[in-house]
């Protein structure tokens, strides 16, 4: 009889012991693009040899950490899946000179919402076509959100 309310006290401690007051503390930030201002939308046409403003907001409950921004081409129609938007694609290419942009970007600290812009310059001898626009944010506890977004990169008519 002893050993089965060992047992069972032990199960409970263990129980109990796996749970923490901080388990309701973690989460994810979240990328903000369903407001008139966001810029890029899915589907969206941008233009080489010109510039566009990138604009999000982040926010979380913890502290945020940092974002990047990076761009590179769908010529082989690719998904990331973050969105249920279907854009309208080209004929699948091989690149020659596709346009890839990678950078990243601070977030001031004690910031848990922030309203993110970004100057994006395409230069104008890249490849046209399908691009995705990719965000990625972080918070200071590591955590990281990420949104895919489908674009095409046009000659201006």
């Amino acid at each position: 009889m002893n050993r089965i309310v060992l047992s069972v006290v032990t199960a409970l401690l263990l129980l109990g012991g796996c749970g923490s007051d901080n388990d309701d503390q973690v989460s994810k930030p979240a990328i903000d693009m369903d407001y008139a201002e966001a810029f890029p939308k899915n589907c969206v046409t941008v233009y080489r040899g010109e510039s566009f403003e990138f604009k999000a907001i982040f926010s979380d409950e913890q502290e945020l950490g940092n974002y990047n921004l990076e761009i590179h081409n769908n010529f082989d129609h690719h998904s990331h899946s973050t969105d249920d938007v279907a854009c309208d694609l080209e004929d699948k290419k091989s690149p020659v000179n596709a346009f890839v942009y990678n950078k990243s970007f601070s977030i001031p600290s004690g910031q848990t919402k922030y309203n993110a812009s970004a100057t994006i310059e395409i230069p104008a001898d890249i490849d046209t076509g399908d691009y995705h626009f990719m965000i990625r944010v972080t918070n200071q506890a590591a955590w990281q959100e990420i949104k895919g977004i489908s674009i095409k990169i046009s000659d201006r008519k």
